[in-house]
């Protein structure tokens, strides 16, 4: 099937995509255009249909109508499992880590996750090339002082790290955020921030943010959801001057 070229120059390219649950239609309609290396914020109040959203590219729900396309190829269809194959990486609103085992195996386990063969990804090899790239990971996303600490010891904010951490395990072209800041204090969110601020520029990403501070500062452009449809796009300071979305975060809008 022939592509646009429109499209092929397109990292991301969410076209008309719904999903109904019932009667319930959690997202409407919703296109969106991503242009490879840009930092997008997609907000919203609770119920807008980020997450499901989010859901529906990573793979973990299927669209009832609709279409996705990552570098012009359509993944719609495709199992998550393919779709990190395919450079798509994400994080959850609760961490998913590996609470039994060192952060340093978490690593290890992310990385032969995405490269190696599913039967040897437990056997942790001592080998030096093995060793760097997790050592490597763990500084990257500031835990490196962490390695040999079970994941359920590690606080909130590091486990959030240590999340991050997995899913640069291999080099994402497309990194889903689903509100990384939660629960963080003020310095893990300034940690936060310049880990952002740090990741390739050739690395495509798109987060999920309730703190407007963050997720205005972290951003090429916004795209606004409310009540499952989109409502409105633009630059941070397009979406910070706009009242009715104002009035959306203070509460003045139906959800």
């Amino acid at each position: 099937m022939q592509v646009a070229a429109h499209e092929q120059e397109e990292a991301l390219v969410v076209e008309g995509l719904t999903r109904r649950f019932g009667a319930l239609v959690a997202v409407d309609n919703v296109t969106l255009r991503v242009a490879p290396g840009e930092r997008r914020a997609v907000l919203g109040a609770n119920g807008a249909g980020k997450t499901t959203l989010f859901n529906m590219i990573a793979g973990d729900l299927p669209p009832s109508e609709g279409r996705i396309r990552l570098f012009g190829d359509d993944i719609t269809r495709l199992s998550p499992q393919k779709r990190v194959l395919a450079g798509v990486r994400r994080t959850y609103q609760k961490s998913l880590v590996f609470g039994g085992m060192t952060v340093r195996d978490n690593l290890y386990v992310a990385i032969r996750g995405a490269t190696g063969p599913r039967l040897t990804i437990w056997k942790r090899a001592e080998n030096q090339p093995d060793r760097d790239r997790t050592d490597a990971l763990a500084e990257r996303v500031g835990i490196a002082d962490r390695l040999d600490v079970m994941a359920s010891d590690l606080s909130h904010g590091e486990q959030r790290q240590l999340e991050l951490g997995m899913a640069l395990a291999h080099p994402p072209r497309l990194l889903l955020l689903d509100e990384p800041a939660a629960g963080l204090s003020t310095r893990e969110r300034e940690s936060l921030m310049d880990m952002l601020a740090n990741l390739p520029r050739d690395l495509t990403l798109i987060l999920i943010e309730h703190d407007l501070d963050i997720a205005l500062k972290a951003v090429d452009y916004v795209s606004v959801m409310h009540n499952s449809r989109l409502l409105a796009e633009g630059t941070p300071a397009e979406i910070s001057a706009n009242q009715e979305i104002q009035d959306i975060y203070m509460g003045r809008h139906g959800k």
